[in-house]
């Protein structure tokens, strides 16, 4: 007899904050709000703590200073995160082969065959969180159910530290009364839709029947929305997703307008994404630049590269070029600068040593040991000379959009 999934989302609490708090137990019971102060900054994350005066992630700065003043501002630090991401993955590993990543802070674990029954998932769990705990001094909320939706909505009934078990009969008492907005796939436009014909919580969408739902969303939203509604999810959880793209993104607090400072920040971003390429064992064919000026328009350039680049020179050169002979910025200052790497392909375990060029020689043996030094004592240990050289930066934490396997 085939036995039912087991499957668990597991959420790391309030993780950059949480992180920081590790590190600076004086922060502990204090609002704390990962991101920057200011015009143009955004709410990374928070502590529950600021959570509870409304603060929320990508929220704008400058509300979240009017409903939190007395709360305390950390920039984040980028490079501490990913290296315990990196460590609890590890644990998930521990515990069964498949494992899909959905960012930094959370992955899908597929216990289908590892535990007999949803009650042995909820023991496996358990186990996994207290080591999460004894070993990173950090807490998770766990989701168990027998899909994917279910269990992800498992892990945010009970935050923080929650461990939820979600069975198939318990979705008329623990699904239908929450909104339809908890529902993957309805946004704004299809909620205001959904409001309209005076559906508000998932029960009500039950209620009202797919050929109401398909006249006001089409037939396949409604069929899509219904189902989840029913806790129906036939999707499988994917170990080790394709890395499709790594970027790096910076917005300024005031925009650029030396060509100097422009490319020491070009730099910056290409040394970022060159560093996580390594780190997944990465090469990438193809480098793009985003280039967005203080009235917000926008550029996007790329170039393909004549082989697959995981050296910040090699990306450098390329977002330079196309900075140069592809942008042009008729006198306006830079509000936003990224950097991106796509087409990406594994990177040869003996790539290091078959430069023909000297200097990628070289810069491949101080990367390599960069790398070392970053992973034992973070990334921040080792910077580049320019950009020490370069003007104190102002600006908002680098917003990385990262779809990669560990991410």
């Amino acid at each position: 007899m085939e036995h039912a999934s087991v499957i668990l989302h597991v959420d790391m609490d309030a993780f950059y904050a949480a992180v920081e708090v590790r590190e600076n137990p004086a922060l502990a019971g204090k609002p704390l709000i990962i991101g920057h102060k200011g015009r143009r900054g955004v709410v990374s994350t928070c502590s529950y703590e600021a959570r509870s005066f409304g603060v929320r992630s990508a929220m704008p700065s400058l509300v979240a200073m009017r409903l939190c003043p007395q709360a305390i501002w950390l920039p984040g630090r980028m490079g501490l995160y990913i290296e315990v991401s990196r460590r609890i993955r590890r644990l998930f590993d521990d515990f069964t082969p498949v494992v899909e990543p959905l960012s930094i802070d959370e992955a899908f674990l597929d216990l289908t065959g590892v535990v007999a029954d949803l009650r042995g998932g909820a023991e496996e769990a358990r186990r996994l969180k207290d080591r999460i705990h004894a070993e990173q001094r950090l807490t998770a909320s766990v989701g168990v159910a027998p899909t994917k939706f279910l269990a992800k909505v498992a892990s945010d009934l009970e935050k923080p530290d929650g461990l939820v078990v979600f069975p198939l009969e318990e979705v008329p008492k623990r699904l239908w009364p929450l909104p339809v907005e908890r529902l993957w796939g309805v946004g704004p436009k299809s909620a205001a839709r959904l409001h309209a014909l005076g559906i508000r919580v998932i029960a009500d969408l039950a209620d009202a029947g797919e050929e109401r739902i398909a006249a006001a969303l089409g037939a396949g939203a409604a069929q899509h929305l219904l189902a989840l509604a029913r806790g129906e999810d036939p999707r499988a959880v994917v170990p080790e997703r394709e890395s499709r793209s790594i970027s790096e993104e910076r917005t300024f607090a005031v925009d650029l307008r030396a060509c100097d400072r422009i490319e020491a920040e070009l730099l910056a971003r290409s040394d970022g994404v060159a560093r996580d390429l390594r780190r997944e064992g990465l090469a990438a064919r193809t480098v793009h630049i985003k280039v967005r000026t203080g009235d917000f328009t926008t550029w996007t350039r790329a170039l393909t590269l004549p082989a697959p680049a995981f050296l910040a020179e090699e990306i450098y050169t390329a977002a330079r070029e196309l900075f140069r002979t592809r942008i042009r910025l008729g006198g306006k200052g830079v509000r936003l600068l990224g950097v991106g790497a796509t087409n990406l392909v594994p990177r040869r375990a003996g790539q290091l040593g078959l430069f023909p060029d000297a200097a990628l020689e070289r810069s491949a043996r101080v990367a390599r040991a960069a790398d070392i030094l970053g992973e034992k004592y973070g990334e921040d240990v080792v910077t580049r000379a320019r950009l020490l050289k370069a003007p104190a930066k102002k600006s908002a934490r680098p917003r990385v959009d990262r779809r990669s396997p560990s991410r």
